[in-house]
This record gives structure tokens, C-alpha cells and sequence, in this order.
């Protein structure tokens, strides 16, 4: 019994969001703005600032503006946002879940190489979000449940990138 257990702890196996799939001697990583190809108003500004922050607070690596300086650039491009309405209040008829799909198109490259780490050209976050059906509140819940969304997408991306799923 003794024996599968430290066998079993040998194998490789990591609690998910603990690991770092990048190469141990980076200590910068440059994130140019997310290129935009949806008609929604700067989505990519919310994505690049959120892919930041969250590189900043689980990582260790320096976020910075020039690629020259950097030993890794992460690159993106914003290919389309959808939203579907998934549930609906029995009494008004009106959305209460929106379903919404972002899809990216991510690259990952070592700098000094050139060699592509990750890449992704299909990258899809997809969340559910509750939405009010409050019309007042619904048309102030945008900028908001943007920036939420934006969030997300970066712990989904912040951790594909490091676990290398």
C-alpha cells in the first residue's frame, strides 16, 4: 500500500493552477494590445489589461510594454463574441443567463528563439453570466459584465498558459 502511494506521488501528477509549463529562465513576458475584429467597443483593451493583471498576481515574470526587452511575447487577437440567452424568467419573458462565447486567436513565443510555446488559434472562453431583468439595471450591467467576462478569460488563459493544457 506504502509503495502505491509513493509510486503514485512520483508519476507526474499536479494539483491544477500549481504547476508553470514555462521555460524556468524567463523573467519578462511583453503583452501587446489584443488586436480587435468584433464590433464590440474596446474589448480588447478589457482582455489585455485583465491578461496582465492576472500574469502579474500568479506569476512571477515582469509584464512589460516593449517586445525588444522581453523574453516572451504574448500575442492575441479577439475573433468573435457571442451571447445566447439560456434561461428566461416565466413571467416577463426576458433573459435571465446569457451564455456568452469568447473566441481568440493566442500565440506564445520565446523571444530569443522564436519558437512557438503555446499557440491557439481557436482559443474559446465560454461563461454563463445571470443578467438583470431590471431594464435600467440591464443597460448598466455592461460595463460591468464586461469587465467581469475580461477576468475570467484572463484566469482561463493565465492558467492554460501555465499548465500548458
Amino acid at each position: 500500500m506504502v509503495f502505491l502511494c509513493l509510486a503514485g506521488s512520483a508519476c507526474g501528477y499536479h494539483v491544477a493552477g500549481r504547476g508553470n509549463a514555462l521555460p524556468a529562465e524567463w523573467k519578462s513576458i511583453a503583452v501587446p494590445a489584443l488586436t480587435n475584429r468584433t464590433t464590440t467597443y474596446r474589448i480588447e483593451q478589457r482582455l489585455t489589461e485583465a491578461v496582465v493583471h492576472e500574469l502579474l498576481a500568479r506569476t512571477h515574470y515582469r509584464v512589460v510594454a516593449e517586445e525588444k526587452s522581453a523574453d516572451a511575447v504574448l500575442r492575441g487577437e479577439v475573433t468573435s463574441i457571442e451571447s445566447s440567452a439560456l434561461l428566461f424568467d416565466t413571467v416577463t419573458n426576458r433573459a435571465t443567463t446569457m451564455l456568452v462565447n469568447v473566441r481568440l486567436s493566442v500565440r506564445l513565443v520565446d523571444s530569443a528563439s522564436q519558437k512557438i510555446v503555446y499557440e491557439n488559434s481557436d482559443f474559446l472562453f465560454r461563461e454563463e453570466y445571470d443578467i438583470s431583468t431590471d431594464i435600467p439595471s440591464f443597460f448598466e450591467e455592461q460595463g460591468p459584465a464586461l469587465d467581469r467576462l475580461s477576468r475570467d478569460f484572463a484566469g482561463a488563459l493565465v492558467s492554460t498558459l501555465l499548465e500548458n493544457f
